[in-house]
């Protein structure tokens, strides 16, 4: 410390040097560090440190381990340096610092590795969304850099982290209906987002309905397109179609109509998820009219309830008369082909024998005869 004293020289001002003037300006012969505040700091280097001694002024260069130093300020009297450390590996070096005077003994710095943090999760934005996936969202938290994110194990698409770590973006992968784990993983550790993620299936889309038109007898086959159709029901006028059946894909369904009244009608399609109304709705239309090519037997007992068979086309829900009194126990094949009742009583000779539908009426060629 002698030489340290007698370079410091007369206290009485700053500056103050052996053989100088006492000014500001007078320089010792060769500069002097003394501490280095801190004495350690990361291996990243960009931390301030103080350097302390004498003989300081006109500093041009401060090394770490032989690696130049940002000088911030200097000390008009030569009393310390200030100096952003460099980046250099880990362990304990020299620093030095070079003035016009010549290079300084040296202090010790030592370099530290920082075992980063695991990552932290404050928030999940939104905590919901399709199973289809797809669903934008937003991880608030911190030491999110370099992250990645499951989703049930599935890795979220499209991840993207801000420069300070604290928000994580993307979009979420397909899942299955229900609450899933979200776990989000950096290079120091990995975390589980409190709550997860709940899966929901999304609502049915109906986009079109083909043809839109149809007899109002039924019967008619149809194919609704749209998303989301999987386990669909399908009702015109609230009455349900039949033969309903759904692609894999839950894009295409097909069935056939009910019998409706004549007009307009909505069409909704139903999953467990909602219900969606099919744009234009259905429209019935008259059906065809009854055609008939027989009727057997052609004649039978004036006391009626004789059974009868009339055969054609478009016979669905048709009823009958004979002579204007309506036939018993009519009943008509799901092809609409063949139709069979009980005769009501009737007078001696042939009568007209009538067949009604929704579609028209139609006049049994050679009526009926009773006998």
């Amino acid at each position: 410390m002698s030489d340290v004293i007698q370079q410091q020289g007369n206290p009485q001002a700053p500056g103050s040097w052996p053989g100088g003037n006492g000014g500001a300006g007078d320089w010792p012969r060769y500069p002097r560090l003394h501490d280095a505040i801190p004495d350690s700091g990361p291996a990243a280097g960009g931390n301030t440190v103080l350097l302390t001694g004498s003989g300081l002024q006109g500093t041009s260069l401060v090394t770490f381990g032989g690696v130049p130093a940002t000088i911030v300020t200097l000390d008009p009297y030569g009393n310390s340096v200030t100096v952003l450390a460099p980046a250099h590996p880990a362990g304990a070096v020299q620093v030095v610092a070079t003035t016009p005077r010549g290079t300084s003994n040296p202090v010790s710095y030592t370099y530290t590795v920082t075992t980063p943090s695991g990552p932290t999760v404050t928030s999940l934005v939104p905590n919901t969304g399709s199973t289809a996936g797809g669903t934008a969202f937003a991880i608030v938290g911190s030491n999110l850099t370099g992250a990645t994110v499951t989703f049930n194990g599935v890795a979220a698409l499209g991840v993207s982290i801000n420069a300070a770590g604290t928000v994580l973006t993307g979009t979420t992968p397909p899942g299955p209906a229900g609450n899933v784990p979200v776990v989000v993983t950096t290079p120091a550790g990995t975390t589980t987002v409190a709550g997860g993620f709940t899966y929901t299936t999304p609502p049915p889309v109906a986009a079109s309905l083909s043809p839109s038109s149809g007899s109002a007898a039924g019967g008619t086959a149809f194919v609704i397109t749209g998303s989301n159709l999987s386990g669909a029901s399908v009702t015109f006028n609230g009455v349900a179609a039949t033969g309903v059946s759904v692609n894999a894909s839950g894009t295409a369904l097909v069935g056939f109509t009910p019998a409706g009244p004549l007009g307009n009608v909505p069409v909704v399609v139903t999953t467990p998820a909602g219900s969606a109304t099919v744009a234009g709705g259905y429209t019935y239309t008259p059906p065809p009219p009854p055609v008939v090519t027989s009727l057997l037997p052609p004649s039978g007992s004036a006391a009626g309830g004789a059974t009868f068979v009339i055969t054609g086309s478009d016979l669905s829900g048709a009823s009958v008369t004979f002579n204007g009194v309506a036939a018993t126990g009519v009943s008509v094949n799901a092809s609409g082909t063949a139709l069979v009742g009980f005769t009501p009583a009737g007078p001696l000779g042939n009568v007209p024998v009538v067949v009604t539908t929704l579609g028209g009426s139609t006049l049994v060629a050679g009526g009926y005869t009773y006998v």
